[in-house]
C-alpha cells in the first residue's frame, strides 16, 4: 500500500474522486451541541483508493464514528481515539468500495430501519443516542446512509466468506477437548460439562466466526497492501 506521508494506520483494530479538487476545499459544517450550535471546520484527514474510486475521509467522519460507539467521549476526543475510528474507516472504505461492485447486496430500506433500531439499543437510553448524534451533527439522513454502508459490508463479507466456511468433525473434537472443557471447568468448578454432541453448536459457530475473523483479516491486509491511502491531515 502506497502512503504519503507514511502512518501506522495498519495496526489491527476488530467490524469504513476527486482527490486533487478535495485538497484544495474546506467544509464549513454546522454542529448542534445540547446548549448551542457552534460553527465547526470540517477538516480532510485521508484519501483512500482501492482501485475502484477515490474516498475522502473527514474530521466529520471520525466523529460521527466516535459517536456511534457507546462509552466514547466526544468531547476533546484524544488523538489515539480519533487514529483508531480512522484505521477503522479505512478499513471501512476498503470493504466498500469492493462490496459495492455487487449490486445485489443492496439493503433494504427495512434492513435499515432494523439496523437502526438495533444500534440504538447499545446506548442507555433513546434519549442519550439521540443526544449523541446532535452533538456530532449527525443527521437522521445521514445516519441511514452510514447503516446502508455497514449493512453492504456486512453482505459482501457474507457473500465472500461466510458462504464458504466448512467446519470439520475434527476441528470441532479437538475445539472441545483443548478449549471448550477446559473453559467450562474453569468458569464452573464442580459443574457437569456438557458433551461434545450437546455443545457442538455453540463450537460450531465459534469456529465459524474464527474463520471468518481470519479471511477477512487476511483480506484487508492484501486490499491495504494494493491501495493508496493518502493522509492529508494529522488528527
Amino acid at each position: 500500500m502506497k502512503t504519503k506521508p507514511s502512518t501506522d494506520y495498519a495496526d489491527k483494530s476488530y467490524l469504513w474522486s476527486l482527490r486533487n479538487l478535495w485538497t484544495k476545499v474546506f467544509v464549513l459544517l454546522v454542529f448542534a451541541s445540547p446548549c448551542a450550535a457552534q460553527q465547526v471546520v470540517d477538516k480532510m484527514v485521508a484519501t483512500v483508493n482501492a482501485g475502484v474510486r477515490t474516498d475522502l475521509i473527514t474530521y466529520s467522519d471520525l466523529l460521527w464514528q466516535l459517536a456511534l460507539q457507546p462509552n466514547t467521549v466526544l468531547d476533546n476526543p484524544t488523538s489515539a481515539d480519533l487514529n483508531r475510528a480512522l484505521r477503522l474507516l479505512i478499513d471501512q472504505r476498503l470493504i466498500l468500495q469492493e462490496a459495492e461492485r455487487l449490486p445485489t447486496i443492496v439493503p433494504t430500506q427495512k434492513e435499515i430501519s432494523d439496523a437502526r433500531d438495533e444500534l440504538a439499543r447499545n446506548f442507555a437510553s433513546p434519549l442519550e443516542f439521540q443526544q449523541r448524534l446532535q452533538r456530532v451533527g449527525l443527521t437522521s439522513e445521514k445516519l441511514d446512509e452510514i447503516i446502508e454502508q455497514r449493512l453492504k459490508m456486512e453482505k459482501y463479507l457474507d457473500f465472500r466468506f461466510r458462504n464458504f466456511v466448512v467446519i470439520s468433525q475434527k476441528e470441532i473434537a479437538d475445539y472441545y477437548r483443548q478449549v471448550y472443557v477446559p473453559r467450562f471447568q474453569a468458569r464452573f468448578p464442580g459443574r457437569i460439562v456438557p458433551s461434545q454432541e450437546q455443545s457442538r453448536d455453540e463450537i460450531e459457530r465459534t469456529l465459524m466466526e474464527a474463520k471468518i475473523e481470519s479471511d477477512t483479516d487476511a483480506f484487508l491486509d492484501t486490499a491495504r497492501e494494493r491501495a493508496e491511502v493518502v493522509m492529508l491531515n494529522a488528527v
